[in-house]
C-alpha cells in the first residue's frame, strides 16, 4: 500500500443518532452506547450530527452532556450545529457548560446559513424578527467572541445578594481553540482560517473551481491553512463515509454495497443550483479502503478523520463497522492506538 503524506494521528467517527418516533429513548440510548463503545475501541473522538424537526439528534449538547458522564477520555464533537437556529449567547453558555462537565473534551463544530425550510419554520422560530435575523458568518463570530471570553455587557459586580459577570459563565479556558467550522466552499475555508477556527471537511463540497471532489477538497484545506495563524499546523478533519467489510456477514456486505450503489449517481456531477459535489462511499476491506484513501489528494493533507457512519443502518451494523475501523482500518492507515 502506498504511504500517505502524514500518519493518521486522530481517529474519529460521526453518527446521526436516528430514532423511532414511537420510541425515541431507544435511539438516543443506542447513540450513547455507540459513543461508549468508541471509547473502549480506542477512538480519539465521537461526533454527532444535528437535525431539527427530524428523527435525529435535535439537542446535541444534551446528548453530549450525557455522554460526558459515561466516558472519560474520548473527545465529543458536533458536526455540525447550524447556528441559524441558535442564539449565540445562549449557545455559548451551553457549550461552556458541557465542556466543563467533560473536563475539556468538547469539540463544537458549527455552520452558517438560514435554517432549512426557513419559510416554513420562521414563524415558529423567529416570529418577531424573521426578516431581521443575520445568518452570515457574523453570527459565528459573535459565538466565538462569547466562547473566548469577550465581554457581553458593560455591567458586572454585586447587585443586592447576587454577583454578575460581564462575560459568559461558566468560562471554559481552551474551548475557544477547539471550535470547528463545517465548511464546503472556498469562502468558508478562508473565513474559518482568518478567525482561527479548525476546519471540518465532509463528503460534500461546492464545485467552484473543479468537478473533481478530491481536488476541490484539497483546495479548501490549502486555502484554510494559508489564511490561518497556525499555517500548515492548523487542524483539519476529513469526514468521508467508509464502510469496512472485514468481519461483516454476507448479508451485511450485500446491504452495504446496495447502499453505496444507490448513492453513487449523485457523485458523478454537481448537484442542484449550488453545484454540490458528493464523495463516493468507500465500501470494501480495510486494505482496499486504505489504498483508496492513500490515493485521495485531500486525505493526504490531513492527519485527523471523523469517518461518517451511514444514516440508516442497524445498531449491530455500527458495532461491526466501528470495530473494523478501529482494529483494522486505523492500523492500515498507520494510526497508533490511543492509550
Amino acid at each position: 500500500m502506498p504511504l500517505t503524506s502524514k500518519p493518521l494521528r486522530k481517529l474519529g467517527f460521526l453518527t446521526i443518532g436516528l430514532f423511532d418516533e414511537a420510541d425515541p429513548r431507544r435511539g438516543h440510548e443506542s447513540t450513547l452506547q455507540i459513543i461508549e463503545m468508541g471509547e473502549r475501541l480506542g477512538f480519539d473522538s465521537a461526533w454527532v450530527r444535528h437535525r431539527h424537526l427530524q428523527y435525529g439528534i435535535s439537542s446535541p449538547m444534551a446528548v453530549l452532556a450525557a455522554a460526558s458522564q459515561r466516558t472519560s477520555r474520548i473527545e465529543l464533537g458536533t458536526a455540525v450545529i447550524p447556528v441559524g437556529w441558535e442564539n449565540p449567547l445562549r449557545l455559548a453558555e451551553d457549550l461552556a457548560t458541557v465542556d466543563i462537565l467533560s473536563r475539556g473534551r468538547l469539540n463544537p463544530g458549527v455552520s452558517v446559513g438560514p435554517p432549512n425550510h426557513y419559510d416554513q419554520v420562521k414563524g415558529a422560530l423567529y416570529p418577531d424578527t424573521a426578516d431581521l435575523e443575520d445568518f452570515s458568518h457574523e453570527r459565528v463570530r459573535r459565538l466565538l467572541d462569547f466562547v473566548r471570553g469577550e465581554p457581553v455587557t458593560d455591567f458586572s459586580g454585586v447587585e443586592g445578594f447576587e454577583v454578575f459577570s460581564d462575560r459568559v459563565q461558566p468560562h471554559s479556558p481552551g474551548l475557544g481553540c477547539r471550535m470547528w467550522y463545517g465548511g464546503g466552499s472556498l469562502r468558508s475555508a478562508q473565513w474559518a482560517g482568518e478567525h482561527g477556527m479548525n476546519l471540518l471537511t465532509s463528503s460534500v463540497v461546492k464545485a467552484e473551481e473543479s468537478e473533481d471532489f478530491a481536488e476541490i477538497q484539497l483546495s479548501h484545506i490549502r486555502t484554510f491553512r494559508a489564511h490561518h495563524p497556525d499555517g500548515d499546523r492548523a487542524r483539519v478533519s476529513q469526514g468521508l463515509v467508509v464502510i469496512p467489510t472485514d468481519t461483516a456477514s454476507p448479508e451485511q456486505r450485500a446491504k452495504y454495497e446496495r447502499y453505496a450503489l444507490q448513492r453513487m449517481p449523485r457523485t458523478a456531477t454537481p448537484q442542484g443550483p449550488a453545484r454540490m459535489m458528493f464523495a463516493p462511499d468507500l465500501v470494501g476491506t480495510s486494505e482496499e479502503i486504505a489504498e483508496r484513501l492513500a490515493s485521495h489528494a485531500a486525505f493526504r493533507e490531513v492527519d485527523e478523520v471523523a469517518f461518517a457512519l451511514p444514516f440508516t443502518f442497524d445498531h449491530e451494523d455500527y458495532i461491526q463497522i466501528l470495530t473494523d475501523i478501529a482494529t483494522r482500518l486505523g492500523p492500515a492507515l498507520g494510526r497508533q492506538a490511543a492509550p
